[in-house]
């Protein structure tokens, strides 16, 4: 697959981002039926990279001009307007299937936490913070969000490090435990619903829902590949029973394991049972070496393989594959001690697959992380006072969606290298391999007030543009 040209527009080299950026959401038009919306979707898209500021609706409908107007329709936007939550993120699939020319396709799944204060919340509630230190457990209120980002392998193409695309943002709230005076009819219909409406399942619809659009994007003869922590190594996710998909997840290292039993008896499992963490010590099994891009270069491994593994209380009677990755030596001076990274184990659903692939995908899951962060910190999703039912999941999607828009505009324009055409670093900074998101969103904006009939032509507004020329000013 090729990637993005403008055919009706003459293409110069320093509006890249912004054309290839509008060429993206230009495949909305298959979600926003009618120009309006339409219309209405690329101006919040822009003002809501563009703004300055908290990141709320408010804010954006100030930014964009309309703030002496009426503004119910921007909240209606949100809040009532047909448009499904899936279908932001199909243009992201479909555009970037050309960074898998293998028969691979890789994704990171994990959850996040948006901290939020309204108490008329329906879906908000009291969570575990995730930042909590090991020997104290805090609580914040807010809503939970299942990312599924792509792991585009840019080390084969470019010689960059993974830039993780996010494809699917979606909000799994937590079950609400029924009072003290609660009967027992209510704690009975409590207990029949945490089994169907818990993070477990909801990621085996997303993955097949994830499935279904990479078959309609054209990659059904690609292997959907996926990668999580420890949260998702359970019966539920690691019984998952999709054509052409396969997991990687992280176990604990003192998970009950064995074999097959041997001899003419009908036991199933064998008796002798062993950890990850055994497989590790037993020197019996030999080490064995491979290469992965990480850091920015090449970089050796040394990790542990068995295969045709059995996990009695998880996966039942399925054949795992189990990769013991031993830990990294590190120092933090060049004359300073030697250090070692925690060990690895993970637990691979195909026993068959290349071990390099998996390993490599297991690294760059990490890259899901800096995801968060960024719509976190810059985007400054979960910011938006909203409380409706419709509007609570569909904001944050939203933002995540041109999120990965950007990302992808900045792969397809720039090969995810730090060019010229972004700004000139101080002396006292390194040199950068790649652009962050905010220099992404500041060159985004440079390009809409270098050439504001670009931007005419694609249906944004003028007062929009003078908005961002006054800010940039």
């Amino acid at each position: 697959m090729s990637t993005l040209v403008c055919s009706s527009h003459k293409r110069e080299k320093d509006m890249d981002l912004l054309i290839n950026f509008l060429m993206i959401l230009s495949f909305w038009k298959e979600t926003f039926y009618r120009k309006k919306t339409l219309h209405r979707a690329l101006c919040h898209a822009i003002s809501s990279l563009c703004a300055i500021g908290r990141h709320t609706i408010t804010n954006a409908i100030a930014f964009s001009g309309k703030d002496n107007s009426d503004w119910s329709a921007e909240y209606k936007f949100f809040s009532r307007s047909k448009w499904n939550l899936r279908a932001l993120f199909r243009p992201i699939i479909q555009q970037s299937l050309y960074l898998f020319e293998a028969g691979y396709v890789f994704v990171a799944v994990d959850d996040t936490k948006l901290k939020k204060t309204g108490k008329k919340i329906k879906s908000a509630s009291w969570q575990r913070d995730s930042l909590s230190p090991p020997f104290w457990t805090n609580l914040i209120f807010g809503l939970r969000f299942l990312q599924v980002s792509l792991l585009p392998p840019l080390h084969r193409l470019y010689g960059k490090p993974c830039r993780s695309l996010p494809v699917c943002f979606k909000e799994v709230p937590i079950v609400k435990k029924p009072g003290k005076k609660a009967s027992e009819e209510e704690w009975a219909a409590y207990k029949k619903e945490i089994k169907i409406k818990n993070l477990s399942q909801s990621f085996v619809e997303t993955i097949k829902e994830l499935r279904k659009d990479l078959d309609n994007s054209g990659a059904f003869n690609k292997i959907l590949v996926i990668t999580c922590d420890g949260s998702f190594c359970n019966k539920v996710c690691m019984g998952l029973n999709v054509e052409r998909t396969y997991l990687v997840a992280r176990c604990r290292k003192n998970a009950k394991l064995c074999f097959k039993a041997t001899g003419n008896g009908r036991a199933f499992y064998a008796k002798e049972k062993f950890s990850p963490e055994g497989v590790r010590q037993d020197d019996n099994i030999p080490w064995n070496e491979t290469t992965i891009f990480h850091g920015g270069d090449w970089r050796k491994i040394r990790y542990k393989e068995v295969n045709n593994v059995l996990w009695q209380n998880g996966t039942k009677r399925k054949y795992l594959k189990l990769i013991v990755i031993a830990p990294t030596p590190y120092k933090l001076t060049k004359k300073g001690k030697t250090l070692y990274r925690q060990p690895a184990y993970l637990l691979i659903t195909d026993t068959e697959g290349p071990i390099q692939e998996y390993i490599q995908a297991y690294f760059d899951r990490w890259q899901i992380e800096v995801n968060h962060r960024e719509e976190k910190d810059t985007l400054g999703v979960g910011e938006a006072q909203v409380r409706n039912e419709k509007s609570v999941p569909r904001h944050p999607a939203f933002r995540v969606a041109v999120y990965s828009a950007l990302l992808l505009a900045s792969i397809i324009s720039f090969k995810d290298a730090y060019t010229s055409e972004f700004s000139i670093l101080p002396r006292w900074r390194k040199k950068k391999k790649r652009p962050s998101c905010l220099d992404l969103i500041h060159l985004l904006r440079k390009q809409l007030v270098m050439n504001p009939k670009l931007a005419l032509e694609w249906g944004l507004d003028i007062d929009l543009i003078d908005t961002i020329a006054k800010s940039a000013a």
